[in-house]
């Protein structure tokens, strides 16, 4: 059964480029609504959790100095099929192979600095938002 929340992060190089705002907007023009957001920066050992998934992986290194390189956004947002549809705004991980029109086709610079993640599913949407929210900061 589909949920219908997600969590998404503007990363380091979209907030360093100015594009908050602007992925705001588009996020809210495409029905998603806000019910958790906070502006932060992740330690490399928050960074390291995270991304816990892919550690021993080629990439999790930099990955991790990337994501605590400089502030993020972090959110949880709403919509009736939250994930899927994020994850076709968002576009795809490589800005180059991005939909049109996507977040990642507009702001993202390289598959490093691809301006945003999106939860790839449901049950990772959740331990996600939980990882960055209580309780308390979310609302429905």
């Amino acid at each position: 059964m589909a949920t219908n929340r997600t969590f998404t992060m503007i990363k380091p190089d979209a907030v360093r480029n100015g594009h908050i705002g602007a992925i705001l907007e588009q996020i809210n023009a495409a029905g998603f609504r806000i019910v958790a957001m906070k502006y932060t920066r992740l330690s490399q050992e928050k960074a390291g959790a995270f991304y816990a998934v892919h550690r021993g992986r080629p990439f999790y290194d930099e990955l991790v100095d990337f994501m605590s390189s400089g502030p993020i956004v972090a959110a949880i947002l709403e919509k009736e099929n939250a994930v899927a549809d994020f994850r076709t705004l968002i576009g795809a991980t490589n800005p180059e192979e991005a939909a049109e029109g996507t977040i990642r086709a507009k702001y993202a610079t390289s598959i490093g600095e691809n301006a945003v993640h999106g939860s790839d599913s449901d049950e990772n949407a959740d331990i996600e938002g939980s990882f960055h929210f209580a309780g308390t900061e979310i609302f429905a």
